[in-house]
């Protein structure tokens, strides 16, 4: 059975409820998932239109000091911008695969495996290499500043971890609150190395920022 997490609390992602080496980690899926809370009031129910929210997963890949080591290349696109971070220890949606094939970003899920999850990062973790100590989970609500959305407009968060055969390891929900208002971004959670295993801890840390290069910047860059 998949454990449910609280805030704070760290489980090891190979071992079950009862303490059994049970769960395959050659493969393990990190799902996201999310619902807009549905508007109410005279005007809500009036025009019954939604708003649309554009939600991206990002993943940190970080070292023995819990920072990015590589930030990739800065590449021209072919519209002519130059977009950084391009094939480092991001993995997000301009960068979706890390140069080692072991994380790779899905986008939206159009294969209905996983079924609820809005996106999903693959993570070989039993071949990630040794330099990489972390990996760190999080999303942000793309131009929710300027759109005026935030962590309190949603609901249902959850991420989850499922290992290769598809068993669900563990799962961690969080639903916004008058607590979220103006947070659009969260870090949801991590995996990291212990004793030569890897430990999965729920975090919930709401930020300002609806850009990850700013949580990147403050927290897990050489050059903050």
């Amino acid at each position: 059975m998949a454990i449910n997490l609280q805030k704070g609390q760290t489980i090891d992602l190979r071992k079950n409820d009862r303490g059994e080496s049970v769960y395959d980690l050659s493969k393990v899926t990190i799902g996201l998932g999310w619902d807009v809370r549905k508007q109410g009031g005279f005007f809500g129910k009036l025009f019954n239109k939604e708003a649309e929210y554009d939600l991206d997963a990002v993943a940190f890949l970080l070292d023995g000091n819990g920072k990015v080591a590589n930030l990739g290349r800065t590449v021209q696109t072919n519209d002519g911008r130059q977009m950084g971070l391009y094939q480092g220890d991001v993995v997000f949606f301009n960068s979706m695969q890390h140069p080692s094939g072991n994380v790779w970003l899905t986008g939206d899920n159009r294969t209905g495996a996983g079924d609820g999850d809005d996106e999903q990062i693959i993570v070989k973790l039993d071949q990630l290499d040794q330099s990489y100590q972390k990996i760190v989970f999080l999303v942000t609500i793309y131009q929710g500043r300027s759109n005026n959305q935030h962590f309190g407009m949603i609901e249902n968060a959850f991420i989850r971890a499922v290992d290769a055969s598809g068993k669900e390891i563990t799962k961690y929900s969080l639903s916004g609150d008058s607590s979220m208002n103006g947070m659009c971004a969260m870090v949801f959670a991590e995996a990291y190395r212990h004793n030569g295993d890897w430990k999965f801890r729920a975090l919930g840390e709401p930020h300002h920022t609806d850009n990850f290069i700013d949580i990147l910047r403050q927290q897990y860059s050489y050059s903050n």
